[in-house]
């Protein structure tokens, strides 16, 4: 592509890429099977989440710590291949006893790895790329990180065929990708980066503080993309939805591959086309077709016909490009507003309140799919949608094309 031939997707970008890929790719693998395996030895559902909780609670909040540790000590190479290697090792030590403690801690691994790596990997990318290019490069590592998501299930799919209900192997084969990230993430080297101020250790919860002194223009984006999050449930909602109208589990499966496919192949030339025609103008976009497929899910009949199940496909084609529009857009922006300095802060504290609103938004989504039903929990989330639509339409700014980078 153009852009390749400018240099502008680098061998440090590549290496990340490939290694999000290989990582994401193992995790994938496991993720369909999960909830099965976990209730094989006996976790019951409360106990699964509570599990899921505490782990993302544990990555959201190290996100915010560990990236303020990477600016501080002006290095980014050591946290990613640290963070990238307790994902890959947490992957056997899933399999190796089924004591719900040790489950607890292999789990608990495996998200302190995503942590430690968030900021820091995307402070690299930051380093490497210039502001008329931030769309380009994110949305390269975005497209490369979601086909790991989308060949991971894949796999999973063609093993369990082969051998049903044979959960425990697949965690030792996830190993193996993981391990190729592990030696890719050994090529990565640092630039040249000074350190800014002492680095004493620092609370961990000092990574708050940081929203004091941060540019007006991050706090105004921040405060959108947090409010959204607040609304942006698990994507295991729309799988359950996909249950009720009708579609199998294999179908489900492959509604959710699907979604995962259109994502990896959209997200870089939605990234290059985003660097051309702005940042934001994007983002909205993919926040309109996010409120689509809310919208159109509320309106979805309890038991549909062939003609609503291919509906229900489209609407994960869209969902798939909302993501594509968004997510590297996003990190993409904040990169923008910010000093590079303090990129892995930045970039760590959205990341961190990010996963904690998931929580609440999760919680909140079952909450009103419980009381009212899951028309009602899609509606409300669409019409949070349009409100934060609004917000970065009236009260976010475009991001000038010069980033603040002194």
């Amino acid at each position: 592509m153009p852009s390749m031939k400018k240099g502008i997707i680098t061998r440090t970008v590549w290496a990340l890429s490939l290694i999000s890929l290989f990582t994401d790719t193992a995790s994938e693998m496991l993720y369909p099977v999960m909830p099965l395996y976990l209730r094989s030895i006996g976790f019951t559902v409360l106990l699964i989440g509570v599990l899921e909780g505490v782990a993302e609670a544990t990555a959201g909040l190290s996100k915010g710590y560990f990236g303020k540790r990477s600016d501080l000590m002006g290095k980014r190479a050591p946290f990613v291949q640290l963070g990238y290697g307790l994902s890959a090792l947490s992957k056997p030590l899933m399999a190796l006893f089924i004591a719900p403690l040790w489950v607890f801690f292999a789990r608990t691994v495996d998200r302190l790895g995503k942590g430690i790596r968030t900021g820091a990997r995307d402070a690299m990318l930051n380093d490497v790329s210039t502001p008329a290019t931030k769309g380009t490069v994110f949305g390269f590592h975005r497209s490369m990180d979601t086909m790991g998501a989308a060949i991971g299930p894949v796999l999973a799919l063609v093993y369990l065929h082969f051998h049903p209900h044979d959960y425990l192997h697949l965690f030792y084969i996830a190993f193996i990708p993981g391990v190729i990230a592990i030696a890719l993430s050994f090529t990565l080297r640092d630039k040249a980066h000074a350190p800014k101020r002492s680095v004493r250790p620092a609370g961990f919860f000092s990574f708050l503080g940081y929203w004091k002194h941060a540019p007006k223009a991050y706090r105004q984006l921040v405060v959108g993309l947090l409010f959204f999050a607040l609304f942006n449930s698990s994507d295991m909602f729309l799988l359950l939805q996909a249950k009720q109208v009708g579609l199998s589990d294999t179908a489900a499966i492959g509604a959710y591959i699907f979604y995962n496919l259109v994502y990896a192949l959209a997200a870089f030339p939605l990234g290059i086309l985003a660097d051309r025609v702005g940042l934001k103008r994007i983002f909205l976009i993919g926040l309109g077709l996010f409120a689509t497929v809310y919208f159109g899910m509320a309106d979805l009949p309890k038991e549909a016909g062939n003609g609503d199940l291919y509906l229900y496909g489209f609407f994960f084609l869209l969902y798939g490009l909302y993501a594509a529009a968004t997510e590297g857009i996003s990190k993409a922006w904040i990169t923008n507003v910010v000093r590079r300095e303090d990129s892995a802060t930045a970039i760590g504290f959205q990341a961190g309140m990010q996963s904690l609103c998931a929580l609440v938004a999760s919680s909140l989504t079952g909450v009103l799919w419980y009381a009212f039903g899951g028309p009602v929990a899609f509606m409300a989330t669409a019409i949070a949608t349009l409100v934060v639509l609004a917000w970065f339409i009236f009260a976010v700014p475009t991001p000038a094309l010069e980033a603040v980078q002194a």
